[in-house]
C-alpha cells in the first residue's frame, strides 16, 4: 500500500474518524484506524464494536492498492504536528508503515487488516434521505437532555421514531424530556430505535454541510447513514422507551410568555448563587411579573424580577435551573411559551407558536 496525500485532505476525516476510536481497548486492533486504498480513494475505518465510521478521501493520484492498520492517535498527532500545506507520502513496509513529510520520517506499527472487527451488515432494513440540517436539528434541539450512565441504560440515548408523518428525536433523563419533529417522507414502516449516546454525540459532527443531504437505513439492530464522505452505522440499545406521550402535560391553563434571551440572562444570574449541588431556583408567577429566587448554604440570596405575559393564578413553584438555561439555549425564536397546570405539576416549554420542538421540565421541592 502506498499513497501520497496533504496533510489537510487526511486530517478532518482521521480526527472523525479517531472520535469513535476508544482510548483504552482490551483488543488492540480496536486502537488502530484501518487505511484501505482502492485506485484514487483512500478509506478511514475507526470502531469500538458498538459503533463504525468509514471516512472517504479522494487521492489526487492513483495509490498502490492495499490495507493496513495503524495506532489511531499516533496518526493524528503526527498529522497535527506537521506544517499546513504539507504533502504526506504514506508506505508499508511489511510489518511497518513509513511516513515521509519534508525532513521527517516516521515508522508506526501496524496490525494486519484482516483482524480488523467488521459491523453487521444491515438486513431488512428501510430508508429514507432527508437534509443534513433538518436531521442535525432535531438532534441538537434534544441531545441535551440525554441520561449520561443512568442505570436505566435505554436513557443513556436517544429515541428516534420513524413514522409517515416524519422523524421525531425525543430524550430524558427521567427528570426532563426534550422531543423535536422533522417532516420527512419516504419511511413506509412506523419504527422506533433508541441510539447510543456516543452514537448520537458522533452522528452530529458529522452532519456540517445544511446543503447536503443524508441517507438513513434503519434495521431492527443498526442505524446506518451515508453523507458524501462518510458512513456511519451504530447498534441500537435493546430496551425499551418510556411512552413520552404520557409526560407532557396537557391542559394546562396558566400560561406565561415571556422573552427568551432575556429570561435566559435571569437564570444565568440568578443560578450563581444557588446550591451547586441541586441548582434549584424558586419561581413566583404573578399577574405580568415573574421573580426568580436562588440561595444556597452559605446564606448568599439572589433575586430578580422579569415583566412577562400573564394572567392566570398565582403560582410559586421550584425548578432546577440548570434544566431551564438548557432550554432557551437550544429555543431560537424571540419569545418562550412556560404552561403550567398548578405550581406542583411539569413545565411544558415551547415557542409560542408550537413550532417543531417541545420541552418538559418536573418540578423540585425546594
Amino acid at each position: 500500500m502506498k499513497f501520497v496525500i496533504s496533510r489537510e485532505a487526511l486530517l478532518r476525516p482521521l480526527q472523525l474518524v479517531a472520535g469513535v476510536v476508544e482510548k483504552r481497548q482490551t483488543l488492540p486492533v480496536l486502537s488502530n484506524v484501518l487505511l484501505e486504498v482502492e485506485g484514487q480513494q483512500l478509506s478511514l475505518t475507526g470502531t469500538d464494536l458498538e459503533v463504525e465510521l468509514v471516512g472517504r478521501v479522494t487521492l489526487d493520484e492513483i495509490g498502490e492498492e492495499g490495507a493496513i492498520t495503524v495506532p489511531a492517535k499516533k496518526l493524528m498527532d503526527i498529522c497535527r504536528s506537521l506544517p499546513d500545506g504539507a504533502q504526506i507520502e504514506v508506505e508499508q513496509d511489511d510489518q511497518r508503515v513509513n511516513l515521509r513529510s519534508g525532513r521527517s520520517r516516521f515508522t508506526l506499527s501496524t496490525l494486519p487488516a484482516t483482524e480488523f472487527p467488521n459491523v453487521d451488515k444491515i438486513a431488512d432494513e428501510q430508508s429514507f434521505t432527508l437534509a443534513q440540517s433538518s436531521l442535525r436539528r432535531i438532534i441538537d434541539r434534544t441531545s441535551f437532555a440525554m441520561a449520561q450512565q443512568d442505570v436505566r441504560y435505554y436513557l443513556n440515548g436517544m429515541l428516534i421514531e420513524v413514522s409517515a408523518n416524519g422523524l421525531r428525536a425525543v430524550a430524558t433523563d427521567g427528570h426532563r424530556l426534550a422531543t423535536c419533529h422533522v417532516a420527512v417522507s419516504g419511511p413506509e414502516v412506523a419504527q422506533q430505535i433508541i441510539l447510543p449516546r456516543k452514537g448520537v454525540l458522533e452522528l452530529v459532527k458529522l452532519l456540517t454541510d445544511p446543503e447536503a443531504t443524508v441517507s438513513v437505513a434503519l434495521s431492527n439492530n443498526h442505524l446506518r447513514t451515508h453523507t458524501e464522505n462518510f458512513t456511519f452505522t451504530s447498534k441500537l440499545v435493546d430496551g425499551k422507551f418510556p411512552d413520552y406521550g404520557r409526560v407532557i402535560p396537557k391542559g394546562g391553563n396558566n400560561v406565561m410568555v415571556a422573552d427568551r434571551l432575556e429570561l435566559r440572562q435571569v437564570f444565568n444570574r440568578i443560578a450563581i448563587l444557588s446550591n451547586e449541588k441541586y441548582r434549584g431556583v424558586r419561581l413566583v408567577l404573578a399577574t405580568d411579573v415573574l421573580q426568580v429566587f436562588a440561595n444556597n448554604p452559605e446564606q448568599e440570596e439572589a433575586e430578580e424580577s422579569v415583566a412577562v405575559e400573564y394572567k392566570g393564578d398565582a403560582l410559586e413553584m421550584g425548578f432546577n435551573v440548570s434544566y431551564l438555561q438548557d432550554v432557551m439555549g437550544v429555543l431560537d425564536t424571540q419569545q418562550v411559551k412556560l404552561t403550567l397546570s398548578d405550581a406542583n405539576s411539569s413545565a411544558l416549554l415551547e415557542e409560542p407558536e408550537g413550532g417543531d420542538a417541545m420541552y418538559v421540565v418536573m418540578p423540585m421541592r425546594l
